[in-house]
């Protein structure tokens, strides 16, 4: 059981087809297990395919679209990895607006991985202190984040990891934000 009580906090998952699965159900189970709801976006309803790496995994029901969905209505946005997912992701109109509008709102955020990717789209890296899959490095850089190979790297409120290694991590320092609220420096 966390540490970390979020009752009643609504947690938005966004993700597409391809998203890396642990990636999601391990912070999602860690949302649930803390007291929270959380709540899956995706480009497209209906079901997203979730991988184990290379190989097809379960699929998992949208609850809501990003054009639907509203940044108002929750409390933190956590954005999981895998290579097509955040690929995708990161294409997004409704994807990139629906992520900037948490920064724009002071609330936590948390991606992993290749999510990471869907920030830069999104505009709200500059100046900030991240992590991210290894391979993104250049990309955030140029984005004008500053990269450093962490488990786990936050900056007011934003929480980033590496890869699913550091999901322990990862997921205590979600909850911790979550518990936290918003953040002023969280911002766009």
């Amino acid at each position: 059981m966390s540490q970390h009580n979020i009752a009643g906090k609504k947690v938005a998952f966004l993700l597409t087809d391809g998203v890396e699965q642990v990636e999601l159900t391990s912070p999602w189970n860690a949302v649930k297990e803390a007291g929270g709801e959380p709540t899956l976006v995706a480009p497209k309803s209906g079901t997203v395919q979730g991988y184990d790496g290379t190989d097809k995994g379960q699929t998992f029901d949208v609850d809501l679209t990003a054009a639907e969905a509203n940044a108002a209505d929750f409390h933190a946005l956590v954005i999981p990895g895998g290579v097509v997912n955040a690929d995708h992701l990161r294409a997004d109109k409704d994807a990139q607006a629906f992520t900037r509008a948490f920064f724009e709102q002071h609330k936590p955020v948390a991606s992993i991985c290749h999510g990471p990717w869907l920030l830069i789209e999104a505009g709200v890296l500059n100046g900030r202190s991240l992590t991210s899959y290894h391979t993104l490095q250049t990309d955030l850089k140029n984005a004008g984040a500053n990269w450093s190979d962490q488990e786990v790297v936050v900056d007011q409120g934003l929480v980033t990891s590496r890869n699913p290694h550091d999901l322990p991590a990862f997921n205590d320092k979600l909850l911790e934000e979550i518990a936290e609220g918003e953040h002023a420096g969280q911002t766009a």
